[in-house]
């Protein structure tokens, strides 16, 4: 039987110093005397979207066009991504709130429990898909890939990804200030090599393509790369210390670091014949750099999940009302190690599919609601009386929903709907777009004129 003092500490381990608040504050706006600078904004962010799935889809693009087609394709894509992205930056930095205590504003009290289920829930499953990709290499590197020592390791890099997340922004700062120029460095070297490689960049450039990709699918699986990340990004951009700096890191991360990783891949799938196309670490292997490459991908998959933990820890706080975030990051990562280890990494392109579906149609209306409804006078939340939900925001983002699914032609991979609705920019920036729009009329077709509730402001309300 447990003892009192035993009970404490692992009350503490849980909860933390109950007498204080959470250093992250996860139900409320971050306080001006714990916002951070442009610096530590953007490693954060960049951690964030140094992801191996930007690294493949650049090889990709760039197998089926050549080296230039892509390098326009990736331009156009990411400029959308990183303006979208940035945008919601802006927002949080002002409000100085989770994306799930946005959603609050824009759905409603019980309507943002859809948006902590979508932006949450999903976020335990990433978690679970992503580890393998570490786990697995790890073991191979070593020469031990059997089961057992594969699970062992995804047990362990579970418990680091999590451990980065239980210590919270700090956490994930730190970690960041030394993977992210570590990461630079690495794949600078990296295309460096291959360039030389190639014959230089005439060599590079020479290389037409198979010609089975089209500009606009192009465009698309750049935007698709991260814009449900991006959706996220307002968790780590809210302690940033200005509107204009939390703009400036989400375009810095989203165009500049996204790109960057886009053409990392996009010069390793063209001069190294591994598999996965362009893949950071087989591509270091091939240069002669295996240790360097496991290494870089270690930090690479790190920076990532420990984010994804953290987005599932504010969610389930704002979904429960519980101004802790330690205990959803510890059980949602759990069950995020319980998936990895029945074999969840397998499910990773079709889980990436669905989050691209039916995120951005939560951004849309969140960009639409603070820009053009409350038009980023934000009231504090102690002086809203929340509606139980906002009509508005919550039919149209079934909008945005219902377009990326007939854009997409499926409800979720495997379950088939009908492809009517042309996607030139793919599902995802439909979804987002159309969100965007059919909140805008519905808000002054209906809530201004005082066909359906929204909510009640004090009439002395603070504005951020």
């Amino acid at each position: 039987m447990a003892t009192g003092d035993e009970t404490s500490v692992w009350r503490r381990f849980v909860f933390g110093d109950e007498e204080l608040p959470d250093p992250d504050y996860p139900l409320d706006h971050v306080p001006g005397g714990e916002r951070k600078g442009l610096v530590s904004i953007s490693a954060v962010l960049l951690g964030y979207v140094f992801f191996a799935g930007t690294i493949w889809a650049g090889a990709e693009v760039g197998a089926a066009m050549g080296f230039g087609s892509m390098l326009t394709a990736m331009g156009v894509g990411y400029a959308i991504l990183g303006v979208y992205v940035a945008a919601l930056c802006g927002i949080a930095a002002k409000a100085g709130l989770t994306t799930v205590l946005l959603a609050r504003y824009s759905f409603g009290r019980w309507g943002a429990k859809f948006a902590d289920l979508i932006l949450g829930g999903t976020q335990v499953g990433w978690f679970g898909v992503t580890i393998p990709m570490v786990a697995i290499p790890t073991a191979t590197f070593f020469g031990l890939d059997t089961p057992t020592f594969t699970a062992a390791l995804i047990l362990l890099w579970g418990i680091f990804h999590l451990a980065t997340a239980y210590f919270g922004y700090e956490g994930m700062e730190t970690l960041s200030l030394v993977a992210v120029p570590i990461l630079v460095v690495v794949g600078v070297l990296s295309i460096f090599i291959a360039v030389q490689d190639v014959g230089g960049l005439s060599g590079l450039f020479a290389a037409s393509g198979a010609g089975e990709m089209g500009f606009a699918a192009a465009v698309t699986i750049v935007v698709g790369t991260f814009i449900s990340g991006g959706t996220q990004a307002p968790n780590w951009a809210r302690f940033a210390s200005s509107t204009r700096v939390g703009f400036w890191a989400g375009l810095v991360a989203f165009l500049v670091g996204n790109g960057f990783l886009f053409i990392s891949g996009a010069v390793g799938g063209s001069v190294y014949d591994v598999t996965p196309a362009g893949d950071l670490y087989a591509v270091l292997a091939a240069q002669g750099l295996a240790a360097v490459g496991l290494i870089a991908l270690i930090l690479n998959i790190w920076t990532t999940n420990d984010n994804a933990a953290y987005a599932f820890g504010v969610a389930g706080s704002e979904a429960f009302e519980f101004d802790r975030k330690r205990p959803f990051i510890l059980v949602g990562g759990s069950i995020g190690i319980i998936l990895a280890l029945v074999g969840a990494d397998s499910l990773l392109i079709p889980w990436l599919s669905t989050l691209g579906q039916y995120v951005p149609p939560l951004g849309g209306v969140l960009i639409a609601d603070f820009l053009l409804c409350w038009r980023m006078r934000v009231p504090r939340m102690d002086d809203v009386d929340f509606a139980n939900v906002r009509w508005t925001g919550v039919i149209a983002y079934t909008i945005g929903a219902v377009v990326a699914v007939f854009t997409a032609g499926q409800v979720v991979p495997g379950l088939a709907a009908p492809q009517v609705i042309p996607g030139p920019v793919g599902a995802a920036l439909n979804g987002m777009v159309a969100a965007f729009v059919a909140h805008l009329v519905l808000y002054y077709l209906l809530e201004t004129t005082g066909v359906v509730d929204g909510h009640e402001v004090s009439t002395d309300a603070e504005h951020l």
